[in-house]
């Protein structure tokens, strides 16, 4: 394949994203692998594909999992970027309960205002809109915040940092509610996105930021999770320890089942840590989570998963079997990259995204269509790169199941089901 190394748009980290510390160690290296995001169009099959190291490194000094390298941010989200929410019903249905459990936990109503950093296409805001509420969305990919727009969520298409949050609070604009799903891992600028929370949050307020958990990642070898956009990669004690530099304190926080696992986090302006939070931290210390060694051997486990699943694969097409695989999505970008799933191996990548369709994957440039071509053509077997919507998407090919199609599981370890 035909792929170029753009490094005139990233930059190399020598410090601590957080921090500022010297201390990062890496501990896994992808060498230099396309944007995950980045889908191609027939038209771009021919040109060569900008790539970008990919490496994860641990901070000694705050904890804090993170890759080394940073691409312009408008490279990542603001050139055509495809993913939209709201073609997710699982989704859906989390965000929808997380605005009527706030509404009803905070007593909020028509005078209150709700902000969404990163608010794609007003998945979230919608349920305020609906029960009456004030809202603002700040996205900086045009596509999806003019959907939002069409869906009645006011939306300022912007990236959000230090300097608009001061805008904004100029403009006599103050958080009852700041939600951030999903963004805290993709912001280049840590310090600035976080101090930008403070300047805006209310008093009594109280910033909902949902984030993929560190742990996770490592104890079921999710390494697909880990692409340029996702910058950092968070434990509870880096996660504290950000927090506080700029007066807020996470006093509350969840666990969630969401993309592999993630967390949920309350976080406020005045001290109120809760046993949820203490909790975590003395589990995080008695893993070692907060220390080097718990992540040293990651790379061994992620070479072991990526040789079985290419076995595995292999084998099955030595036997004559058709493969396909579901989900266009960054970390299917990352899986088929990394362990060298191309054309060879699987046919085509299906998707509900109708933005996705008739484009290809970065990389190994595998062809999108829609979901609809598995019953069309019924291949033996799906590798499941969306795994993390793996009920959610067996529901929906039940037909396909009951054909006798079988899904590939490619984490925690290779399986078919």
């Amino acid at each position: 394949m035909d792929m170029m190394c753009l490094d005139a748009k990233s930059v190399t980290e020598r410090a601590c994203r957080s921090c500022g510390g010297s201390g990062i160690e890496t501990f896994l290296e992808f060498g230099k692998t396309p944007l995950a995001d980045r889908l191609l169009t027939s038209s771009d099959i021919g040109e060569p594909e900008p790539i970008f190291p990919l490496r994860v490194a641990f901070c000694k000094d705050c904890s804090l999992v993170q890759i080394t390298e940073t691409v312009n941010p408008i490279v990542l989200f603001a050139d055509s970027y495809p993913y939209y929410s709201s073609f997710s019903p699982a989704l859906l249905k989390h965000s929808r309960a997380n605005a009527l459990d706030l509404i009803n936990r905070r007593g909020l109503g028509p005078e209150s205002l709700v902000i969404e950093l990163a608010s794609n296409d007003g998945y979230l805001l919608k349920n305020y809109v609906e029960a009456g509420m004030r809202v603002l969305g700040i996205d900086p990919a045009d596509g999806p915040a003019a959907a939002a727009e069409r869906a009645g969520v006011p939306t300022r298409c912007a990236f959000f940092t230090r300097d608009l949050a001061e805008t904004l609070r100029a403009q006599g604009m103050r958080a009852d509610i700041i939600h951030a799903n999903n963004v805290l891992a993709h912001v280049a600028d840590t310090n600035g996105f976080v101090a930008g929370i403070a300047r805006l949050l209310k008093d009594d307020g109280v910033a909902v930021i949902e984030a993929p958990y560190v742990e996770p990642l490592i104890e079921h070898c999710e390494f697909d999770t880990i692409y340029h956009e996702h910058l950092c990669y968070f434990s509870v004690t880096a996660l504290d320890k950000l927090f506080r530099r700029h007066g807020l304190y996470l006093n509350e926080v969840k666990h969630l089942s969401i993309h592999g696992g993630s967390l949920r986090l309350y976080v406020e302006s005045r001290e109120n840590v809760g046993a949820t939070v203490k909790e975590q931290l003395a589990h995080e210390a008695s893993r070692g989570i907060d220390a080097i060694g718990y992540f040293r051997d990651f790379s061994t486990k992620v070479d072991a998963l990526k040789r079985d699943l290419s076995t595995l694969l292999r084998r099955l097409k030595s036997q004559g079997a058709t493969i396909a695989a579901y989900g266009a999505a960054a970390k299917g970008a990352t899986l088929i990259n990394t362990v060298g799933i191309g054309c060879d191996l699987v046919d085509f990548v299906v998707d509900r995204n109708v933005h996705k369709h008739n484009k290809y994957m970065p990389g190994q440039r595998l062809p999108i269509r829609s979901t609809e071509a598995l019953l069309e053509v019924q291949p033996d077997y799906v590798l499941l790169l969306a795994w993390n919507f793996v009920d959610e998407i067996l529901d929906q090919q039940a037909e396909y199941r009951a054909r006798g199609g079988k899904f590939i599981l490619p984490v925690p370890t290779p399986r078919i089901i």
